[in-house]
């Protein structure tokens, strides 16, 4: 699994953001390489993941890891 630093959300979930919005988020640390990295981080926050479905959202979950990855690489 990808490596989550210091995090506030490593001891559970919060419960002001939802599942989507916390995929969004973790997508934006660059420390996933896509979404099952980031549903099984979900799944360990206590988040239900049924919500991430669809080829859209993956493609866009996706494009932000990417461009994440390629940011902190710079």
């Amino acid at each position: 699994m990808a490596p989550h630093g210091a995090s506030p959300y490593d001891r559970g979930m919060n419960p002001n953001y939802t599942p989507l919005e916390r995929a969004f988020a973790l997508a934006r640390t660059g420390d996933y390489a896509g979404i099952g990295e980031i549903r099984a981080q979900l799944k360990a926050e206590g988040y239900a993941v049924a919500q991430l479905e669809g080829k859209i959202l993956f493609k866009q979950l996706r494009d932000i890891c990417i461009a994440a990855r390629t940011r902190s690489n710079a």
